[in-house]
């Protein structure tokens, strides 16, 4: 569900406030992309809502909902985001958010 390599890479590449910046960030907005989504958009909006959200999951190492996120974009791209299970992407958004938030804390303990 998480790349930990990739958070590890990502912290190293931009040092620890970065990191701690980047993931709050992500975290807002990725939680304000799925609430529209979850909410309905209108079907020229869908695609681009899961590239920004895909993408940035990319960035963040959460790969289950980087992989949902651009199957939905595919489907999205070729006329029939009515097909899209919002519920599913809210569901490993959810997920996701909670690993991630999880082993930052364990990051944080180990390191005090």
């Amino acid at each position: 569900m998480i790349d930990w390599n990739r958070l590890d890479e990502l912290r190293a590449e931009i040092g620890a406030d970065g990191f701690v910046e980047v993931a709050d960030m992500f975290l807002d907005e990725a939680e304000g992309a799925v609430q529209a989504l979850v909410a309905g958009l209108p079907d020229s909006e869908v695609e681009g809502q899961l590239h920004f959200l895909k993408g940035s999951a990319l960035n963040l190492g959460l790969s289950d909902l980087a992989t949902i996120c651009q199957e939905g974009e595919r489907k999205a791209a070729a006329g029939n985001a009515t097909q899209i299970d919002m519920g599913q992407v809210a569901a490993v958004w959810r997920a996701s958010r909670a690993g991630l938030l999880g082993g930052l804390s364990r990051d944080r303990a180990g390191a005090a």
